[in-house]
């Protein structure tokens, strides 16, 4: 039997945990009921931002099967930031497949999920409380095979 060095064993450790960079992320997703996206169903997703030095990059997630039958995804996002009255809407459209390429997204058996930054570069966020709402505004209602749909807020490293 072949004896592992301790230093060797401890050099890897320190290789492993000096190479993972933290990365603060909030992900909150909510289950659509029966993988169907009513067009009035405006799913909500609440945080909170305390660190204003840093800069955030803004994702919109979309989980959704294989029989999704279309390359991209129409949404209006509703963005209320702190001491805002209302919100305000932004329609995009996000492109989950192409032609040549297929699925954009990464995939397990028939199951897709798309990350795609809304956000052009990362942004200064106010400190407070955010509110995210999402509404498909395609014009499939319901909109089928769409299993979930959430935002993403990261911090961008130093």
């Amino acid at each position: 039997m072949k004896r592992v060095h301790p230093v060797g064993v401890l050099l890897v450790v320190l290789l492993a945990i000096s190479s993972c960079q933290t990365i603060d992320v909030f992900e909150k997703n909510a289950t659509l009921e029966s993988h169907r996206w009513q067009a009035g169903d405006k799913p909500a997703f609440d945080f909170a931002i305390k660190d204003t030095n840093a800069r955030y990059n803004i994702f919109v997630v979309i989980r959704h099967a294989d029989a999704y039958r279309y390359n991209n995804l129409w949404v209006n996002i509703h963005t209320k930031a702190p001491g805002d009255s209302v919100a305000r809407v932004q329609a995009l459209d996000l492109q989950l497949a192409t032609n040549e390429k297929g699925w954009l997204g990464a995939g397990m058996d028939d199951i897709y999920e798309h990350r795609i930054r809304i956000s052009q570069a990362p942004v200064l966020l106010k400190p407070g409380n955010y509110r995210f709402s999402l509404e498909q505004i395609m014009r499939d209602d319901p909109l089928e095979h769409i299993l979930n749909v959430g935002i993403r807020v990261e911090k961008e490293p130093d």
